[in-house]
């Protein structure tokens, strides 16, 4: 991959997250200057970055922000657990989609160079397999029926744009289910992270949301903030699918919880709790045409969320919460 990062200034709105700490810290070690902003409290910035505590549902930050940019990686979104996606898609949509118009908008009004817009796994119909091409012929679980729709529109505000103003310094990455440092670690929130926090809390038998076989494609964030430096780099016109294209058994992965965190542990399905679709599987052929593919193993990233939870614990907690806020 070429360096094409090497003195740009590098806005990362919504960097403040768990994808956005290993972003901010590749974008720098390749010698950007990076800029990050959102609602959390600027303790929770990543190092070395200039960051503002903004909303950026409110476009005139989005354009203040944006202004002398080169680049712009847009992690802004909402996150959380399967019953939060059905007990509350109007803050889902309603966050997603502004989120995403505000940011293009001001990126196309300042000029910048080139930008990418971080859709979802969830834009996709249910399928064992997601393939990009399928997503404007089909719709989307009801599952993730809020967050879905709201990424869509971001996607096709610039598609809009692309058919109207010829844009070609746009591009779209749709990540797998993310896990790793800096995650939001709690008993109910996305799966991973909490099925660490309860077994690092003590909780045995570990208890499973679901029976446990659902399948999902699961990426680590190293990886995730790799490939979007990748596609940054060669300005896919497509969207890209960013995943591992292996699945994973949410009984599996609750193993591996397990193996790193005590094995002595057993584990209880609770049926009663959400599974969600049966498979979430992605087609990474296309990324893979780009040079992407995942090169950390599950096991392995597993290990090392873990081990930086563990020794992370006291900073895990106060992240700004969207679901607080009422419509």
């Amino acid at each position: 991959m070429s360096n094409i990062y090497e003195g740009k200034k590098v806005f990362v709105p919504g960097g403040s997250g768990m994808v956005g700490h290993v972003l901010c810290q590749m974008l720098q070690e390749a010698g950007a200057e990076v800029f990050v902003a959102g609602m959390d409290e600027p303790s929770r910035a990543p190092e070395g970055v200039t960051y503002h505590k903004a909303d950026l549902m409110n476009f005139n930050n989005c354009l203040e922000l944006c202004e002398g940019m080169d680049y712009v990686f847009n992690l802004t979104g909402a996150k959380g657990s399967q019953i939060t996606c059905r007990e509350r898609p109007g803050i889902y949509f309603e966050h997603s989609a502004i989120l995403a118009m505000n940011m293009l908008r001001a990126v196309r009004a300042k000029n910048v160079k080139r930008y990418l817009f971080t859709s979802s796994y969830s834009v996709y119909a249910p399928a064992e397999v997601f393939n990009e091409d399928d997503v404007l012929t089909t719709f989307p679980s009801d599952n993730d029926w809020g967050n879905a729709w709201g990424k869509r529109v971001g996607e096709l505000h610039i598609e809009a744009y692309r058919r109207e103003l010829k844009l070609d310094n746009v591009c779209i990455v749709r990540p797998s289910s993310v896990f790793g440092p800096y995650d939001i670690f709690s008993p109910d929130g996305m799966v991973v992270s909490a099925l660490i926090y309860r077994a690092v809390a003590g909780q045995n038998p570990l208890v499973v949301w679901g029976d446990g076989s659902a399948v999902r494609d699961f990426i680590y964030s190293k990886e995730l903030a790799r490939g979007m430096m990748m596609m940054l780099d060669k300005m896919p016109d497509k969207p890209v699918n960013l995943g591992s294209g292996n699945g994973y058994s949410i009984r599996q992965l609750a193993e591996l919880v397990v193996k790193h965190v005590d094995p002595s542990i057993t584990l209880q399905f609770d049926t009663s709790k959400p599974s969600g679709d049966p498979k979430r599987v992605m087609n990474v052929e296309r990324a893979a045409s780009y040079g992407f593919k995942v090169e950390v193993p599950i096991d392995q990233a597993i290990k090392e969320t873990v081990e930086w939870y563990r020794a992370n614990k006291a900073i895990t907690g106060n992240r700004y919460d969207i679901f607080s806020a009422k419509l």
